[in-house]
C-alpha cells in the first residue's frame, strides 16, 4: 500500500512478472516487466542498466539487464454489469482499440453479473470473436468488483505471455465500509501481484450516480486507482460522472503497452517466498517508469 493515491485523470502504469532462476549468495535473480510512463520528450526514452535504478527498501538493488519486451500479450476485457450508466459510443471506442491490437495479441472477454465473474470469451487471437463478446453494461446487482477481479486472476493459466486487465467498473463496494482498506481490494492486489497480472482501472459509473453519496463515489475511484497503480497499471476518471470519451485514455493505455521493457535484478537473499518491495526509477527526472510495488520472489527448488 506504499503508493496508494488518488488519481484525477490519467495516473500511472506498468506491469510485473517474477521468477527465481538461482539463488547466489549475492541475491536472487527475478524478472518484472516495467512501461515508460509520461515523459517530456518527442520520442519514448528508451530504458538501460545506466539510467534505470531498482531500489529493494532502502537499498539499491543490482540492475543486471535491461531489455524490450519481446513476448506476446493477453489483455482481459472485464465489465462490471453495474456501471451501466449511458454507455453511448464508448463500446464502440473499445472494440476499435481492440482492432489496433498487434495480430499476435489474445484478447479475453469477462463480465462480472450480481458479484460473480462471467467469462464470455477465453483469450483468442479472432478479433471477429472477442469483439462479438463485447457488449454494453445491462446493469446487475451491485457488488464488490474486486472479487470477481481476484478469480479472474486466479483462473487465468501462467504463461510466458503478459497479463493485462482493463477492467471498467464504478469501484463501489456496497457491504465494505470506507476507508483506505477494502479486504476484497487487497486480496485481489496480492493476487494479482503474485501472477504478475497488471491492472488498469476505467471508472465507468452506475445509472443513479448522480444521487448516490459522492463520498462513496470517491471511495470507489480511490480503490480502483489503489489496485491499478499497486499492480504497475493505470487508473482513469475525470470527476464522478461517466466520462465523455474513453478514446483518449485507451490511447494512452496503448502507448504504455507499445514502450515495455524486461528487466532483470538481484532480490536479497532473504527474499526468496515472500514479497520483495521495489521502487524503479530513472535517472532522468522528467521520465516514468511505471512499474509494480512489488514482485514475487519464489522460493528456490
Amino acid at each position: 500500500m506504499k503508493r496508494f493515491q488518488k488519481f484525477l485523470g490519467v495516473a500511472l502504469f506498468c506491469p510485473l512478472i517474477a521468477w527465481t532462476q538461482s539463488q547466489s549468495s549475492e541475491g536472487i535473480p527475478v524478472q518484472m516487466v516495467v512501461s515508460v510512463g509520461h515523459f517530456y520528450s518527442e520520442q519514448a526514452p528508451v530504458p538501460t542498466r545506466e539510467n534505470l535504478t531498482v531500489s529493494e527498501g532502502l537499498a539499491d538493488a543490482q540492475v543486471l539487464e535491461v531489455t524490450p519486451v519481446r513476448s506476446p500479450l493477453e489483455l482481459f476485457m472485464l465489465v462490471d454489469q453495474c456501471s451501466s450508466c449511458e454507455p453511448g459510443s464508448k463500446f464502440e471506442e473499445l472494440q476499435k482499440f481492440l482492432l489496433s491490437q498487434a495480430p499476435t495479441t489474445r484478447i479475453g472477454v469477462a463480465y462480472i453479473k450480481d458479484g460473480k465473474l462471467q467469462i464470455a470469451v477465453n483469450p483468442t487471437t479472432d478479433r471477429d470473436r472477442a469483439i462479438k463478446g463485447l457488449s454494453a453494461p445491462e446493469g446487475s446487482k451491485p457488488s464488490n468488483p474486486f472479487v470477481a477481479l481476484a478469480d479472474l486472476i486466479r483462473q487465468w493459466a501462467p504463461d510466458s505471455a503478459r497479463h493485462v486487465v482493463l477492467m471498467i467498473s464504478n469501484g463501489l463496494d456496497p457491504a465494505g465500509s470506507q476507508g483506505l482498506r477494502n479486504a476484497p481490494a487487497e486480496a485481489a492486489i496480492e493476487q494479482a501481484e503474485r501472477a504478475g497480472v497488471m491492472v488498469f482501472a476505467m471508472y465507468h459509473p452506475s445509472a443513479d450516480y448522480a444521487t448516490a453519496d459522492w463520498s462513496k463515489l470517491y471511495d470507489g475511484q480511490v480503490q480502483l486507482a489503489h489496485v491499478a497503480t499497486e499492480t504497475g497499471g493505470e487508473a482513469y476518471f475525470l470527476g464522478f460522472g461517466p466520462m465523455p470519451s474513453l478514446a483518449p485514455f485507451l490511447a494512452d493505455l496503448g502507448d504504455h503497452l507499445a514502450n515495455q521493457y524486461q528487466v532483470q535484478f538481484l532480490a536479497r537473499p532473504g527474499a526468496a517466498g515472500n514479497f520483495a518491495e521495489i521502487t524503479v526509477k530513472s535517472t532522468d527526472s522528467n521520465v516514468e517508469i511505471m512499474a509494480p510495488s512489488r514482485v514475487w520472489v519464489p522460493a528456490g527448488k
